[in-house]
């Protein structure tokens, strides 16, 4: 109750004295109180803004190799399972815009898009108002409470627009409808809790960019999504620079040891335990010889192995 209360006042208080600019958002001190941790730039609105290199790099990394990396910092609360997807081999990663709704209530839903509509010229049902907000990178993450019917939180129409905004996919707590016509978008993915018929009815925004929750997961604005296979994990923005880091690390080890191993000149053993200064020396040649790995100084790779625990 605790945290309800934490995140839903300010929230209130937001509406009902921030004027029309707030609407369905909290205050900009108050996204950059939560994200406290994060020291880089920020959207207009307070969101963090993680880079583009950054979001790049983070396309080539495994999302079990990021979880455990969050875990060992004691995030244990940011991956989010069981999903239907447009397409299994396509990928969403990007900065999270969050989107909050719930089931609807006719006179919270009237003033909500009359305020929409009159002061702040916004148009259609308040599900596509999160896609005004997009830009490249973003990812459209919205909790409609795992609602399926009725819950269908975009078409066709919409998504064609949220790609064209964001160049980018989704990930609802919901459901999404017209899949054939949706599929055939070249590079767009959806993470759904499932596809149905139906249009969207009984459900209204009620919070946007706005901490919300994804299953058992915690999503905070602008965090990294990294949604695969797998699952789609949350990870804090002030971490993402560690994240992808040490998981580029991971896929570099596997790489070399996987020779050594094979050549005969370490065991796996020696590659999985802490390294001796011998092996940093022939990884480090290694990387050199292997371009398309990337760089990696020995500063950085006794950091990364200081903190090894996987």
């Amino acid at each position: 109750m605790r945290f309800s209360l934490y995140i839903v006042l300010p929230f209130v208080l937001g509406l009902l004295c921030g004027g029309s600019s707030l609407a369905q958002t909290i205050p900009k001190d108050e996204l950059i109180f939560l994200t406290a941790e994060w020291k880089g730039e920020r959207f207009p609105d307070g969101r963090p803004k993680i880079p583009d290199e950054l979001l790049e790099r983070a396309k080539h990394i495994g999302i079990d190799d990021a979880w455990t990396v969050l875990k060992n910092e004691g995030y244990t609360n940011q991956f989010a399972g069981d999903w239907k997807m447009v397409k299994d081999d396509v990928p969403v990663i990007g900065r999270a815009v969050t989107a909050m709704f719930m089931p609807s209530r006719p006179d919270v839903e009237k003033h909500i898009k009359e305020r929409g509509t009159t002061k702040q010229g916004r148009k259609g049902n308040t599900n596509a108002w999160p896609i005004e907000v997009l830009t490249k990178g973003d990812v459209y993450v919205a909790d409609g409470f795992g609602k399926i019917g009725g819950g269908t939180l975009m078409g066709a129409t919409l998504a064609n627009s949220i790609y064209s905004k964001s160049g980018n996919g989704v990930v609802f707590n919901g459901s999404a409808r017209d899949l054939q016509e949706i599929q055939n978008i070249e590079g767009f993915n959806a993470f759904v809790r499932d596809f149905h018929p139906s249009f969207l009815e009984e459900m209204v925004l009620m919070g946007l960019n706005t901490p919300i929750r994804i299953g058992n997961a915690i999503v905070l604005p602008g965090d990294l999504v990294i949604a695969q296979r797998e699952g789609v994990l949350f990870v804090p923005a002030h971490l993402a620079e560690q994240v992808v880091g040490t998981a580029e690390f991971v896929t570099r080890k596997d790489k070399f040891g996987f020779e050594m191993v094979k050549s005969g000149r370490y065991t796996t053993g020696q590659i999985d335990s802490q390294w001796t200064d011998q092996i940093k020396k022939d990884f480090l040649k290694w990387l050199d010889q292997h371009p398309e790995l990337g760089k990696m100084s020995r500063a950085e790779l006794d950091q990364v192995m200081s903190k090894r625990t996987w």
